[in-house]
């Protein structure tokens, strides 16, 4: 009888609990690495073989080669077949280690289109994608060439941090230049790029042997930027069926997924619709699961936890198998998501029978999901409970301007 199949979870933030879960329940043996400070999370540990823990600076940085060492060590009686990166900042410490310990999946190269906003762009730009302009911050000469080209305001982005965390909005050039002072010598992990004003959508999938099996476009109601510079109410809903939009972005999205090389994964990607041309942008990708609670949203519309498929189509394509999609259903969804005064909210007000999820788990804020045939009825619910939370339980802490290094 042949031995299970061991996956290396690499988790240095406390998510992807349903990911192990899954994974065990199918059959694989499976570890986890993660920070030491997240110890004492609730991670599932029942579903977890055993769990190995790293120090951390005070950045939340890894020695990688501390990792490494011990890894190998840790490899000479157990076999790693898989190692999957839970978040965002996981997936270049995943491709890591793979190039190193020769485990198959994604390499450091092709990490780098889902990981590093230049090198999205500059993959997408060169494979014949609409992108925003853009140009990376290492000669003078460029930058100022980019600002005679392209008119105010810009954006000012980090390469490597997740969602809207670190950008900053550039009104001219004087404030360019002293903002890439401010930035010192840290400029070079950061990129410019033209402000669109548009709609921005998302894109949730799972892709496998290099196609995407499923997907779920959805438009954000408040761009995650206006959201975090301007500590308002998060809010995103799935886009009308076989619409204009949804059509678009799938095909936004299917090149994106076949240039940057993505073979099987689950993937989140975000494109805007501009305001003044009408056309679709592609602004970034990931592969992993969205944040924010999205994929309990995409799970509403249409009974998929991305989560749980993304573990089994990782067993799948590792057994040599053919990875079964379950029945898709498809219902409206919709998600809001706000700070909150109070440090578990009171939902007894909140009695909607479209209500399908409420956030129970985080403290001082306030969620739910909401799901209907009726993608009017969901946006009606959005904008009421939006215009309640706002006068009842809202509290605002934009993000600062100061990336975090």
């Amino acid at each position: 009888m042949s031995k299970p199949l061991s996956i290396l979870c690499i988790a240095s933030f406390f998510k992807g609990e349903n990911f192990m879960i899954s994974a065990k329940k199918n059959g694989a043996i499976v570890y986890l690495v993660t920070s030491k400070k997240l110890e004492d999370k609730n991670w599932p540990k029942e579903y977890i073989d055993e769990i190995f823990y790293v120090q951390q600076d005070d950045k939340n940085n890894w020695n990688m080669d501390d990792v490494i060492s011990g890894l190998s060590y840790v490899m000479r009686n157990k076999k790693i077949d898989r190692i999957v990166s839970l978040d965002d900042f996981d997936v270049e410490k995943g491709a890591l280690l793979r190039e190193h310990f020769r485990i198959p999946g994604m390499g450091q190269t092709t990490a780098r289109y889902f990981r590093d906003k230049l090198a999205m762009r500059v993959k997408a730009h060169d494979s014949g994608i609409a992108v925003p302009a853009f140009t990376g911050l290492f000669h003078d000469d460029a930058i100022k060439e980019f600002t005679e080209k392209v008119s105010a305001p810009w954006l000012v982005k980090p390469r490597s941090e997740a969602s809207a965390t670190g950008i900053k909005k550039i009104n001219n050039e004087t404030e360019l230049w002293d903002h890439l002072c401010h930035l010192g010598d840290k400029r070079h992990e950061f990129l410019l790029e033209q402000f669109k004003p548009g709609d921005v959508f998302h894109i949730d999938a799972l892709s496998e042997e290099g196609k995407i099996v499923f997907m779920r476009t959805s438009q954000y109601v408040n761009p995650p930027f206006d959201v975090a510079h301007g500590g308002g109410i998060f809010r995103s809903v799935v886009c009308e069926f076989n619409g204009k939009d949804d059509k678009n972005l799938q095909r936004v999205t299917n090149k994106v997924m076949k240039a940057f090389g993505m073979q099987y994964s689950a993937s989140h990607t975000e494109v805007i619709k501009c305001h003044e041309d009408g056309n679709y942008y592609f602004l970034e990708t990931s592969c992993r699961v969205g944040g924010a609670h999205l994929a309990d949203m995409v799970e509403g519309s249409s009974g998929l936890n991305l989560w749980e498929e993304w573990a089994k189509l990782e067993l799948s394509v590792a057994r040599g198998e053919k990875y079964e999609l379950p029945n898709i259903s498809n219902l409206y969804a919709g998600i809001i998501v706000s700070l909150s005064k109070e440090k578990y909210p009171n939902y007894d007000s909140y009695q909607d029978s479209e209500i399908w999820w409420k956030m129970k788990d985080n403290e001082y804020h306030i969620g739910l999901i909401v799901r209907s045939e009726d993608r009017n009825r969901i946006l009606e619910l959005l904008d009421a409970y939006a215009k309640k939370i706002f006068s009842e339980t809202h509290a605002s802490a934009p993000a600062p301007d100061k990336p975090k290094h």
